[in-house]
């Protein structure tokens, strides 16, 4: 087979094995990986015996969005932001909202090339703020999202990785350095949830959580997907909570979000708000200071609250902003700091 490498990147975070094959080292999978082969994640190829980023400049599409949607309700709340990924995931997520893309091979899915400098003029020419990587998990495409966070930087655009923290932890080092804000996918507090339904562990995710609040600038929010009789019970979100007071603080925001039946997981039916409303009850009465719910149409639980004096600072009607009472980071009922970045 012949390979046009000029049109591949050649990839960071690998080495070549005893065996022969390439350890990509990107991530806790340590895929090895033989001559022409890709690894689990399908767009980090052997080529000719160096690893390559088949998947860098080739997003399968791109959108505006509103924040909100990432979600990050903290970050710039009400801005839009130009979003895009690229086929395949590092994760085998059975209950996966977008396999579509995540679990589909680059030449089965449309995509063109759009160079660092191209994602940049996009979001010039749409006035964005901020770039999302998101739609699969970007730290399969690390190589493109440092060129472009780099630039985006430079231009005084934010960026922000929207992933689920499986990640090595030296390649996370240099994969977030030009990263903004982050929400990382808290799929479940369960060792055996994450080996069952997504081919994965829990440990590195929680060890990537903590770097990121307590070794780094990134402002962080954390999404949990809740699954009818998989993650959601009161003790798991119990023990959840307090692991992320415990280590994180109790000023990250969290998001409980609605499960709705696909790819492998449609036999289970979708959330009931109230179980997404009661996970939210027992973040807050352990004292989590911002919970909100998504995915679903709940006012309450998706807008913003002062934790001092209890003032409603941002009312959301879905993704839309309708109620804005913050002068810069201060209610403007009490002068209480809230955390995250506001215009």
């Amino acid at each position: 087979m012949k390979y046009h490498l000029e049109k591949h990147k050649l990839a960071n975070w690998w080495e070549t094995h005893e065996t022969g094959k390439i350890l990509c080292t990107l991530c806790p999978r340590y895929c090895t990986i033989g001559n022409g082969q890709a690894g689990f994640c399908y767009i980090r190829q052997n080529i000719e015996g160096k690893l390559y980023s088949i998947g860098y400049g080739r997003p399968t599409g791109f959108a505006i969005d509103p924040i909100e949607k990432k979600p990050l309700n903290h970050f710039l709340p009400g801005s839009s932001i130009l979003s895009f990924g690229t086929a395949g995931c590092n994760l085998g997520c059975k209950f996966c909202q977008n396999w579509s893309i995540s679990k589909a091979k680059l030449n089965s899915v449309h995509s063109n090339y759009a160079s660092p400098e191209d994602v940049i003029a996009l979001a010039v020419k749409y006035k964005t703020p901020s770039i999302a990587f998101t739609y699969n998990d970007p730290v399969i495409f690390g190589e493109y999202v440092v060129d472009v966070s780099k630039l985006a930087g430079e231009e005084k655009i934010n960026s922000v990785m929207v992933t689920a923290g499986y990640i090595d932890n030296e390649a996370r080092k240099e994969v977030f350095k030009y990263i903004t804000a982050a929400n990382v996918d808290l799929k479940s507090f369960s060792e055996m949830f994450y080996h069952k339904l997504t081919f994965s562990h829990l440990a590195p995710v929680l060890d990537t959580l903590a770097w990121l609040k307590n070794e780094t600038d990134i402002w962080l929010e954390i999404t949990t997907l809740l699954i009818p009789e998989e993650n959601d019970s009161e003790e798991e979100i119990k023990q959840m909570c307090g692991w992320l007071l415990q280590n994180l603080g109790d000023d990250v925001p969290v998001h409980f979000t609605a499960f709705h039946p696909d790819f492998k997981l449609r036999n289970i039916p979708s959330t009931p708000i109230s179980t997404l409303v009661n996970a939210r009850n027992i973040a807050l009465s352990s004292g989590i200071k911002f919970c909100y719910v998504g995915n679903v149409h709940h006012l309450e639980s998706q807008s913003t609250y002062c934790p001092k004096c209890k003032a409603l600072l941002i009312q959301r009607n879905w993704h839309s902003i309708e109620t804005f009472e913050l002068s810069g980071n201060m209610c403007r009922n009490c002068c209480a700091k809230i955390p995250g970045k506001f215009f």
